[in-house]
């Protein structure tokens, strides 16, 4: 298949299943629910999603502090205000095309700070194997306090476990037979591949050669609190789902962070999926979707508005560079 056409696929796919839901959601609703659902997002009580907000900016801010920790191993000492205009940027641009945010992100820190690139991305994928390690830490806690709830909702939705693990297994001995290939392959593509693995693989290395280990640490489990607190404030936007306690905000939670990556930024998929493992816990699904949307919204704005002002003002405040 073309090339151009595959780039294309996989930048225009996920927005339109994005388009999709929407139009789902919409459609399939009745009059009563999408009028109440209107109702729950237009009354929603303003100072909880400012407060989310707030957390919302302090884990990016915190996001962009922990980066300079990674970075200062390889001999980079950068601005924080330059990483957390590129962090920004790198939410922005997941909106657009999804992971493409990690590239820019890496490219535009590259290019203001003088980090190759190679480098300053093997830390940006240091940093998503430790969010994942959190992601999977916080599944394992939220299965130990609502196992029935959340697996019924993944094996209906998702995927069974069996087919899940078979699918895994495969990638991972394609994985494996394809390292294999780099690593002793003369073909100059293939050398030029090997040659930007060990750029990543030293700057995954610099968690290990990390001086503030505790540090990083800290900001690692305050990214996480924050999002979780961004979920648990919002509840109370919503009077149904005001008294929910933190186990079915847990799930709410893991089901919303793989729904995220199903879409642009999990337009359309974020609030569906936060409405369905919301009736699990007896919250009708216009209280689901209003908590969804205002969740979503609220902080799919806030990165858009301060993506696009680091745009702007990153070239004005490194004019010498």
């Amino acid at each position: 298949m073309n090339p151009k056409l595959i780039k294309f696929l996989k930048i225009i796919l996920p927005l339109a299943l994005g388009v999709f839901l929407i139009w789902y959601s919409i459609s399939s609703a009745t009059p009563e629910e999408r009028q109440k659902t209107l109702q729950y997002i237009t009354q929603a009580d303003p100072k909880w999603i400012l407060l989310s907000l707030i957390m919302g900016i302090t884990s990016h801010l915190s996001r962009a502090y922990r980066w300079k920790f990674l970075l200062e191993p390889l001999g980079f000492s950068i601005k924080t205000s330059n990483s957390f205009m590129a962090v920004m940027i790198g939410y922005l641009a997941n909106l657009g095309i999804p992971r493409s945010g990690e590239i820019l992100r890496g490219g535009t820190i590259s290019t203001y700070e003088n980090i190759p690139f190679k480098k300053s991305f093997g830390t940006i994928i240091s940093e998503r194997v430790i969010d994942l390690i959190m992601l999977l830490l916080i599944i394992g806690i939220t299965l130990l306090f609502q196992s029935e709830h959340l697996l019924s909702y993944l094996e209906e939705k998702i995927a069974s476990p069996f087919i899940t693990l078979v699918i895994l297994l495969g990638l991972l001995i394609v994985g494996i037979v394809f390292l294999r290939m780099i690593k002793t392959s003369e073909n100059p593509l293939l050398i030029k591949l090997r040659s930007f693995g060990y750029g990543l693989l030293e700057g995954i290395k610099t968690i290990s050669k990390m001086k503030q280990k505790g540090a990083f640490v800290f900001h690692t489990f305050l990214i996480w609190t924050l999002y979780l607190a961004m979920f648990y404030v919002i509840k109370f936007t919503v009077p149904e789902t005001a008294s929910l306690t933190i186990g079915p905000i847990l799930a709410t939670f893991v089901v919303g962070s793989l729904a995220m990556s199903t879409t642009n930024g999990g337009i359309g998929a974020f609030p569906l999926a936060i409405a369905a493992i919301l009736m699990l816990f007896d919250i009708e699904k216009p209280a689901g979707e209003a908590f969804g949307w205002i969740l979503w919204g609220s902080q799919t704005a806030i990165n858009i508005i301060i993506g696009a002002l680091s745009f702007l003002f990153l070239p004005i405040l490194n004019r010498e560079k």
